[in-house]
Order: C-alpha cells, then sequence, then structure tokens
C-alpha cells in the first residue's frame, strides 16, 4: 500500500531503529493530545483539527 501511494517506508538501512524515531514521536504526541480526545463524523474534520493542532499549537513560536 506504501508503495502504490509513492511512500518510503524507511530511509535507513534494515535494522536501524533511529530513521523513523522522530516522526513516531511525533504522531503519538498528535494522536495523544489531538485525535484521541474527541469523536470525529468526517475525515475532512479531522484533517481540520490536526491541521490547527499542528499549526496553532505544535509549532507555536
Amino acid at each position: 500500500m506504501l508503495r502504490e501511494n509513492g511512500i518510503r517506508q524507511s530511509m535507513s538501512r534494515a535494522g536501524c531503529p533511529y530513521d523513523n524515531a522522530c516522526s513516531e514521536s511525533f504522531f503519538a504526541t498528535v494522536k495523544k493530545e489531538c485525535i484521541y480526545l474527541k469523536n470525529y463524523a468526517t475525515i475532512d474534520k479531522v484533517k481540520a483539527d490536526v491541521f490547527e493542532y499542528i499549526e496553532l499549537f505544535y509549532n507555536f513560536v
């Protein structure tokens, strides 16, 4: 499924756990602090809420 959508699963050599650690940490944070706190009716509402979370809270300067 990843290949069908042009996504590379890993950019590191096999057995290296560090290449995805930052991404996994970020997505875990988004899930805990944003997504799991609400029930969404549509995927568009999820997208809008995640965008708002990232732009207004996570990347706040």
